[in-house]
């Protein structure tokens, strides 16, 4: 599992002090605001959060050092990734990052699927795409009648197909 997982891209400046705006990648804005600390470059370079606040389906942000548009304007384009540490998941919640490539089994058979390539969050339940061996896609909920383990450890997610799931017309 990586150490540092992106979070948001720095898409442009937000007025004359230094502000920049972001592009999130979690479930909700409120939660890239949360964070004091980010990096650039991977983990390589650390940034200090002054201050961040949703705005217009962004986040606006203030870096320490960052003072002026001039100083933001080298900043725009840039992944901003977080400490796998510094964030508190709940209990059986999973970044999506780790979920991309588990292998997919039977719970029951033993039978390989394939591998998770996409997770789509629409809804009441996140949908995974499965990658099988000859290039065709499946797809299932996630959601406990069918999911019935995630190893993240080991790599794999256990389901239990409900019927007619994965059946080709």
């Amino acid at each position: 599992m990586k150490k540092y997982l992106e979070i948001a891209k720095i898409v442009a400046t937000q007025g004359i002090r230094g502000e920049v705006r972001c592009q999130y990648y979690c479930d909700a804005p409120e939660v890239l605001c949360e964070f004091d600390t980010l990096y650039l470059d991977k983990g390589k370079t650390q940034l200090n959060i002054e201050r961040a606040f949703p705005h217009k389906n962004l986040v606006v942000m203030k870096i320490e050092g960052v003072n002026s548009i001039e100083d933001a304007q080298k900043y725009i384009g840039k992944m901003l990734y977080l400490d796998r540490e510094d964030a508190e998941l709940p209990e059986e919640t999973y970044f999506i990052q780790d979920i991309i490539g588990l292998e997919v089994k039977d719970v029951d058979t033993g039978e390989v699927y394939g591998k998770v390539n996409e997770v789509y969050q629409n809804g009441a339940a996140d949908v995974y795409s499965i990658k099988r061996a000859d290039g065709t896609e499946l797809m299932f909920p996630c959601i406990d009648e069918v999911v019935k383990k995630i190893d993240v450890e080991n790599g794999v997610i256990l389901i239990k197909p409900l019927d007619g799931l994965f059946e080709v017309e």
